[in-house]
């Protein structure tokens, strides 16, 4: 018998089980893995500290110290394990793998540190910029050395592309907590008219106020309902008002995450309408899946990802067009046969591509072939050469 796959993924997101860590979960049990896993010991996002869960969990967790956690003007990319080298030394590892862009610090460290080791990277930056340096020259420095990419969408593969990487690409989503994600228990309440509803930062980016302008142009009569904060917020009121909309517009803060998916539930659709900007392109938009999950179909803008994410489970409008959006919400408030079938077909698509099962394959066939790759299997480069799932073609 072969002996198990020693893997090494360092990822600021598992910082907590919700955020990231559950999608290691499937691979607890694998003898062929030795799984360990590095998290952070505080993390800092959008203003908070989060502190890392205990390492309790199914899978070998590292809850390590960082340094430069805030510093410096590139944020998130500046931290780095002052323990890698134990870590590596102790763990032996095969894979070094990041779910990290590779003008991080922690990624050029990991680089450094990693010996034979094969380095898989997890990109999501989908927009490519020039960064000043030395943050460019990291950038090629580690894309030149990368065996493997786990890319989130399209448009992150472009970039790496075009920052020297030429090897194999897996696609990966993001997953859904299906035991907190799912069809509601017992009926929602009743309500009037079409609901719509968003979960998120309430930013100009997300386009809610389109959504304000659509529905004050629609036939039909729409409510807004909205989950989140954010600086945007008393812009958006002031334009509910108006409009004359203050009535059917509800904005709550954050809920605790078991609030999340009762607030999804009592919607006839999500809406998630980012516009595209120098600075934004959506690179998967999560609640997407967590609203198909539960049953509840989306309605996306054309901007990054989220025509590919919601495939067959909602509908697609152009970027800032009120008007296109006014004459859907028309259409899907008198077709509710229409919401319900691509509800069902929502769920399906989370089931096919964005159960914590389905990323864990993905995790595990990319380091099984960067390995494989580092060890001269020259099979691996013929079956690794870019792995690209069907995509559902978008509803418009």
């Amino acid at each position: 018998m072969s002996d198990p796959l020693r893997v090494l993924s360092i990822a600021h997101a598992a910082v907590s089980r919700e955020a990231g860590r559950l999608r290691y979960y499937p691979l607890a049990e694998r003898g062929d893995l030795e799984l360990d896993l590095v998290v952070p010991a505080r993390w800092h996002q959008f203003g908070r500290v989060i502190a890392a869960d205990p390492a309790d969990d199914p899978v070998r967790v590292h809850v390590e110290p960082i340094r430069l956690a805030r510093a410096g003007p590139m944020g998130w990319y500046l931290h780095f394990y002052p323990g890698l080298r134990r870590l590596l030394r102790r763990t032996r590892a095969d894979v070094v793998h990041l779910w990290e862009e590779p003008w991080s610090v922690v990624a050029l460290q990991a680089c450094l540190l990693k010996g034979r080791a094969a380095l898989v990277l997890e990109v999501d930056q989908n927009i490519l910029k020039t960064l000043p340096p030395p943050f460019e020259a990291m950038r090629r420095f580690v894309l030149a050395r990368t065996d493997h990419i786990l890319s989130r969408s399209p448009d992150a593969t472009a970039v790496v592309r075009a920052g020297g990487y030429a090897g194999p690409v897996t696609m990966i989503g993001y997953g859904v907590d299906e035991t907190r994600f799912r069809l509601a228990q017992t009926p929602p309440p009743a309500h009037a008219g079409l609901r719509i509803g968003y979960v998120g930062r309430i930013i100009e980016e997300k386009g809610l106020d389109e959504a304000l302008d659509a529905m004050a142009r629609a036939t039909a009569p729409v409510s807004l309902a909205i989950m989140g904060e954010g600086p945007y917020e008393a812009q958006l009121r002031r334009r509910a008002a108006e409009l004359g909309l203050a009535d059917r517009v509800t904005i709550r803060g954050w809920g605790i995450p078991a609030e999340v998916a009762p607030f999804i539930h009592g919607l006839d659709a999500l809406v998630l309408l980012t516009r595209t900007t120098q600075a934004v392109r959506e690179q998967f938009g999560r609640v997407i899946t967590e609203a198909q999950a539960c049953g509840v179909p989306v309605i996306g803008s054309e901007c990054g990802a989220i025509p590919s994410v919601v495939g067959p489970g909602g509908w697609i409008v152009p970027e800032r067009d009120p008007e296109a959006l006014a004459r859907l919400l028309d259409a899907i408030a008198a077709a509710p046969e229409d919401r319900a079938a691509r509800a069902a077909a929502g769920r399906r698509n989370v089931a096919q591509r964005f159960t914590y099962d389905a990323v864990a394959q993905s995790l595990v066939r990319a380091w099984t072939e960067a390995a494989a790759a580092r060890r001269g299997d020259p099979a691996a480069n013929t079956k690794a050469a870019f792995r690209h799932p069907d995509l559902p073609r978008t509803q418009r």
